[in-house]
């Protein structure tokens, strides 16, 4: 039997555990835990299965490590999210960069 996802997200450990203080989730910047909402609320919808995404977070902290970029937790998450996003077909590179320019110009604005 598999463990339910809440579970699994809790759980995670290693280069993977999630930032805490005290017991509770860090996060220094609305955006990541707007991301961090997104993966879980994903996942949790059935759009992506979190073992998948967790192997991709693992091997974004691995390839900044590797290559000794200066990085936070949570823009390795944001880059493991959106490979995903990618390589399922659910949101394609191309989209999210506009997407992105779109926020990053004004065009678009982050208040939903």
């Amino acid at each position: 039997m598999s463990e339910e996802p809440d579970r699994q997200i809790a759980d995670m450990d290693g280069a993977a555990a999630l930032p805490r203080k005290n017991g509770e989730l860090v996060f220094n910047e609305a955006w990541e835990g707007r991301i961090f909402g997104m993966a879980v609320a994903m996942s949790e919808g059935r759009q992506l299965d979190w073992e998948d995404f967790r192997q991709q977070l693992i091997a974004e902290i691995a390839e900044a490590d590797q290559q000794s970029a200066e990085s936070t937790y949570y823009e390795r998450w944001l880059a493991a999210f959106e490979r995903l996003l990618d390589r399922k077909g659910l949101v394609p590179a191309s989209e999210l960069q506009s997407r992105t320019a779109e926020f990053e110009s004004g065009e678009r604005d982050d208040v939903f």
